[in-house]
């Protein structure tokens, strides 16, 4: 019997590595999430496979690369012939519940041209993604029948047809008068929601009520905050909790703007580059982010709590992580998406329950680690089949029990679709034109740009990134070596997913068996 019967896959969106305290961050006090860390493993070097919310958490819920999975930008739907993990536990008796956001968009085309009713189970399983949505929240705009939360916030004395947009993302200022949280001048007030009644603390409140539902049978809950994304909105006391001098300085320098890499520079004239390029943006932002921050932090307490009374720790797998960063002015950047380590690199925690995990607990875990690697860990922590044809990443199970591994990864690859953002107008290109990929190993992180030069940062002797070294030609071999990398990692990728390696094991050289007889004299 396999230690772990639980699995609590616990997810922030937009949540940066170096905000928390066990990655080094000096002021934020984030104790329970440092104690989950040293319950477990910190995996230091944990990458995304794309710097932005949808593609990126395709990746976490197949197991598959955004070049495999397709889904890559927030408006492209998954494909009904793409499997998730909800659907892997489905096959085994299994459901994935889900108390949050999710990113998965229905496929629709895929439902005409297989004439499947959105209505029927199984339509209602597909489009979403074969979680079981107990209250699903993707916190981009007001939530519909999806979510309780519109009633709950109503109960709680929020009367609005728009409660979210009315009390949750508005504030009131210094004189009493209410102003909307989409302006991020405006973050440095409260929100209108008292804190019990914020979407940190709802979702949480799910999320304990379905653990504590389950009594003692096994469940897979996955735990999705929509914090700290934007709206930068928080309530008392959250707000200000942190002054600007307790937050980290920005990562920028006036350099990286000379002959600055063309997509980086169409990027730079988005409208929230353009704003976080003012230091008035980022001082007003980066308190409040912060403190949303720590909101979730002491929620995840509750959490913990809930977890020592009902004895969950001993048979629960808990990964803690992030979709990716966020820039908040560094690079002269907003938003997400480049290929800095600030989006790409990710806090990834993981307690496996297991006693043979025992001798790792509290340590820190320098191999690298991909957002794909989160389906075959849970796979493999079940002790369910891993379905090795069709997913891409690897169960690290043999990293947090301490199990001689010679054959890991040495470096990891990311992807951007930047084709539906307005750097594509701004550069003039198709939106079959706009990719990028990323390569980085121990030392090198090496761009490969559709149409442009490349990008290479010496991360050795420059680890802030700030000097691109994509047309020095006294590193065009570090370059080639790096773009072999990129193409030997191409051609790993899982293409023959309708078959299984023992099928085709089993069929090797047995042409004659069945009755094909070619090449003989």
């Amino acid at each position: 019997m396999a230690a772990t019967r639980n699995v609590l896959f616990i997810m922030c969106d937009q949540l940066r590595r170096d905000h928390l305290g066990c990655y080094g961050h000096p002021y934020l006090r984030t104790r329970n999430i440092d104690a989950l860390a040293a319950r477990g493993v910190r995996f230091d070097n944990a990458f995304v496979t794309s710097g932005v919310c949808g593609p990126s958490r395709m990746s976490y819920y197949t197991g598959r690369t955004m070049s495999s999975h397709g889904a890559n930008w927030n408006r492209v739907p998954l494909s009904l012939g793409e499997i998730t993990l909800g659907e892997y536990l489905q096959r085994h008796g299994r459901t994935l519940a889900l108390a949050g956001k999710t990113h998965v968009l229905t496929d629709i085309g895929g439902f005409e041209r297989l004439e499947i009713a959105r209505n029927s189970a199984l339509g209602q399983r597909l489009s979403s993604g074969s979680f079981v949505e107990l209250d699903r929240y993707d916190g981009h705009h007001e939530p519909g029948n999806e979510s309780g939360y519109p009633a709950f916030l109503r109960q709680n004395g929020y009367v609005s047809d728009r409660p979210w947009s009315d009390f949750v993302i508005s504030v009131e200022d210094d004189a009493g008068e209410i102003h909307s949280g989409w302006k991020m001048r405006n973050v440095r007030w409260p929100s209108r929601v008292a804190e019990p009644h914020s979407e940190t603390a709802y979702m949480t409140d799910q999320a304990i009520r379905y653990i504590e539902q389950q009594g003692d049978e096994p469940w897979a809950l996955h735990l999705s905050y929509v914090k700290p994304h934007w709206p930068y909105v928080a309530p008392r006391p959250y707000h200000d909790m942190y002054a600007l001098d307790q937050c980290l300085p920005l990562a920028r320098r006036a350099s990286e703007l000379e002959n600055a890499h063309p997509v980086l520079a169409a990027y730079r004239t988005q409208e929230e580059c353009i704003n976080f390029s003012r230091e008035e943006v980022s001082n007003t932002v980066r308190p409040v982010y912060q403190g949303l921050i720590q909101q979730i932090d002491d929620h995840l307490g509750r959490l913990w709590e809930t977890l020592e009374r009902l004895d969950r720790w001993r048979d629960t797998l808990i990964i803690f992580t992030a979709d990716h960063g966020d820039f908040l002015g560094d690079h002269w950047l907003g938003e997400k998406e480049q290929f800095y380590d600030t989006v790409q690199r990710v806090p990834m925690i993981v307690h496996d329950p297991s006693p043979q995990a025992d001798a790792t607990r509290g340590t820190t875990e320098t191999r690298f680690m991909s957002g794909i690697d989160v389906v075959p860990t849970v796979l493999g922590a079940l002790g369910l089949p891993g379905y090795e044809e069709r997913i891409e990443g690897v169960s690290v199970l043999p990293l947090t029990r301490g199990e001689a591994v010679t054959d890991w990864r040495d470096c990891v690859v990311s992807e951007l679709d930047y084709s539906f953002r307005g750097a594509r107008l701004a550069l003039g290109r198709r939106p079959d034109e706009c990719r990028g990929w990323m390569v980085r190993d121990a030392r090198w992180k090496y761009v490969h740009w559709l149409g442009y030069r490349p990008q290479l940062f010496d991360l050795s002797a420059d680890p802030g990134e700030f000097v691109d070294l994509g047309a020095d030609p006294a590193h065009e071999a570090v370059r080639v070596r790096m773009h072999g990398k990129l193409a030997d990692w191409y051609g790993t990728l899982k293409r023959r997913v309708t078959i299984d390696h023992p099928s085709v094991e089993s069929k090797t050289n047995t042409h004659k068996q069945w009755g094909v007889f070619f090449g003989e004299w």
